[in-house]
């Protein structure tokens, strides 16, 4: 090989490795925030029959605790994707908020999710079936943006 040859070659391997570099750094980065348990953990528990205790030692402990009046756990996680220099976009958000009676026996189970924006109800369980669909999560979402123009005045 000649001085030319070995130029040639070193140019060529470094203009490889730089592109390869620059590709790696286009893959897009996963990072998942907090814990809902899996629709397994939640199917080990029965509602009526388990209690508070019952629930901590098989889902864990809760994220929020009881927001409104004590009686509901609130788990929550979250995952975003950022791809490069961009701003990180948020691909997934579950909320599990399981209640409980006043004498502390599991009453409900329900799983949400959030989809363009609108909470999105994945999974219920509950002991009284006419159950009303006003939750503190769902007051919560549904008030967001529904703020008249007059009083940001």
């Amino acid at each position: 090989m000649t001085v030319r040859d070995d130029r040639a070659f070193f140019r060529t391997t470094g203009l490889v490795a730089a592109i390869c570099v620059m590709l790696s750094a286009c893959s897009p980065i996963t990072r998942s925030h907090g814990y809902t348990p899996s629709d397994l953990d939640l199917a080990q528990l029965t509602v009526g029959k388990d209690t508070r205790d019952s629930v901590a030692q098989a889902v864990g402990s809760p994220f929020v605790d009881g927001l409104t009046n004590g009686n509901t756990w609130y788990y929550v996680s979250s995952t975003q994707r950022t791809n490069g220099a961009f701003t990180p976009k948020e691909i997934d958000r579950q909320v599990v908020a399981i209640t409980f009676t006043e004498g502390g026996d599991l009453a409900n189970i329900e799983r949400f999710g959030l989809a363009e924006g609108r909470v999105v109800t994945l999974s219920r369980r509950v002991t009284n079936p006419a159950v009303q669909n006003s939750t503190f999560l769902r007051q919560l979402f549904d008030s967001l943006g529904n703020i008249p123009t007059d009083q940001f005045l």
